[in-house]
């Protein structure tokens, strides 16, 4: 029996010939339940839903949103085992502490922040010109299409995860698409969903859900009119296929694609503490399988007396350590082809660099190296992604070779920098660092990469080719709220007919006022 989607409020067969199952990559095994693959007019009667949704939303009180989010969240964690359970067959990441703690916890905790922020209501950072009678704030775009990734089943799910929770908060209804990874997971959480879209007294098409669709029919999605905006996070080559899409119609996307995430490690930092950096590496680039957006796949040393001897220690490390699945047969090939590309390159193998036979999708810890002529030599084939447990390694001649490098990298979520605690490499960082700064979202000192905080001054995003857009982020709200809203300004609009959070007897306040004048920023009452 194939399962049904979910389409305005209803779960109903999808109208289609075509279906899938998912594979648990600990076994190799296909599961049992089949999904659908959905045709155009899945799609079409779920957009007209969605709009007609969104016309109801943009007016509700945020109170209405926040009981939605905080009552789906309670919902959830009732429902953790049976959640649990499936994400951890479809996937293979461990049952606990991954899923059943770190990630269901972060969650739940991303959908109560986007709660208390649509109570709140200072997200839509309402501005008011009583000089001028000018009035702005931001306000619901319109129905949100989410296209999770395969490697975070709850916490980036597209109906569950940071877009998700963002698009709702700021009052648009979601058209979710499963990852074919998890289709399972994703039904039981949209399940859940829909029970709180019914108690919180929304729509019925707040929360939708299709399970896969053609190329064809993606594209034609995401630049349909009755869309607001969409979030993507997966590969580069698919999100720059919507991304035209997209913009050809004129319509906002959002894209989380890939990242090396380079890990800067200065020699002083080596000469102080190579043991424990080389512990710390190895821990974050070997984290799941390597399967996390901010997993360390550039190592930049610069060489010297104790490069390779940490060269040694973390080749050892990646030897040493158990391989975890990865999620599915289809990241195995392409990881494989990754590595590939980086040896014709000019990469050199340290450690790994095969497939692990059996019934699990496996590949062995993978270190490789080249020195920083050799990348330079070409640098865009050595920054090709190796999603997984594998990590390059460029050894730099001297400071001049390594800024030469850092300059060549493209946008990345993060950079980190390792140097002496006692100063002897600040004279170093202070060159590179400048230099790096323009090329990622995030900035660490002495800090792996993996590991992305739910908090307000969070970026989860970066300068292409990592994102689609250096301005905006996908986890910490509100400003993750931002994408999926529109800039209203009222121009010397009535009182009566201003909303309420532009009314001068707003009892919120706005966020920037102007009385004779003078700009400030008025009191802002504290989150719920």
């Amino acid at each position: 029996m194939v399962s049904p989607i979910l389409i305005a409020g209803k779960w109903r067969p999808a109208q289609s010939t075509e279906s899938f199952h998912a594979q648990n990559p600990a076994t190799g095994e296909s599961l049992p339940n089949a999904y659908p693959i959905s045709r155009w007019p899945d799609c079409d009667e779920a957009l007209s839903a969605a709009a007609d949704a969104a016309a109801v939303l943009r007016e509700l009180p945020g109170e209405q949103l926040a009981r939605f989010l905080n009552g789906y969240a309670a919902r959830v964690e009732a429902r953790l085992v049976e959640i649990v359970d499936m994400a951890h067959q479809e996937t293979a990441l461990p049952k606990s502490p991954r899923l059943a703690t770190v990630e269901l916890g972060r969650t739940t905790n991303q959908l109560r922040q986007a709660a208390a922020a649509a109570m709140d209501g200072s997200w839509s950072l309402p501005t008011i010109d009583t000089k001028l009678n000018i009035r702005s704030r931001h306000a619901a775009l319109g129905p949100v299409f989410v296209l999770g990734p395969n490697n975070f089943p709850l916490a980036f799910n597209g109906v569950s995860g940071g877009d998700f929770a963002a698009a709702i908060a700021a009052g648009n209804p979601v058209i979710a698409k499963a990852h074919p990874s998890h289709p399972g997971t994703t039904r039981l959480l949209a399940e859940e969903a829909l029970a709180a879209v019914s108690e919180s007294e929304l729509p019925a098409a707040t929360v939708q859900l299709i399970y896969h669709l053609s190329r064809e029919d993606g594209l034609r999605l995401v630049a349909d009119k009755r869309i607001g905006a969409t979030g993507f996070t997966g590969s580069r080559a698919a999100g720059l296929a919507l991304k035209q899409a997209a913009d050809r119609a004129g319509k906002p996307i959002y894209l989380e694609m890939s990242s090396l995430n380079p890990v800067v490690v200065l020699p002083g930092a080596l000469r102080e503490r190579a043991d424990k950096i080389a512990d710390e590496f190895a821990d974050s680039a070997l984290a799941a399988g390597g399967q996390f957006c901010t997993k360390p796949g550039l190592l930049l040393l610069v060489a010297g007396d104790e490069t390779e001897g940490f060269l040694a220690k973390v080749r050892q490390r990646f030897v040493d350590r158990p391989t975890a699945p990865l999620l599915s047969a289809d990241v195995g090939r392409s990881l494989s082809a990754s590595l590939k590309n980086l040896i014709t390159a000019g990469a050199r193998v340290v450690a790994g660099g095969d497939v692990i036979q059996g019934a699990a999708c496996k590949y062995a810890n993978t270190l490789l190296r080249v020195d920083g002529a050799g990348f330079l030599a070409d640098p865009q084939a050595l920054q090709t992604e190796a999603f997984g447990n594998a990590t390059l390694a460029v050894i730099c001649r001297d400071l001049d070779e390594a800024r030469k490098v850092i300059e060549n990298l493209d946008g990345q979520l993060t950079g980190c920098i390792y140097s002496d605690t006692q100063g002897s490499d600040d004279q170093t960082y202070s060159i590179l660092a400048p230099i790096l700064r323009l090329r990622v979202g995030r900035l660490l000192n002495d800090k792996m990469p993996t590991g992305v905080a739910v908090s307000p001054a969070m970026n989860h995003g970066g300068p292409y080719p990592a994102t689609g857009h250096p301005g905006f982020t996908a986890v910490g709200i509100p400003a993750s709220m931002w994408r999926f809203s529109q800039l209203e300004c009222y121009d010397n609009v009535r009182p009566d007919r201003l909303p309420a959070a532009l009314g001068d007897r707003n009892p919120n306040g706005a966020v920037w006022r102007n009385i004779d004048g003078r700009w400030s920023q008025a009191d802002v009452p504290p989150r719920a």
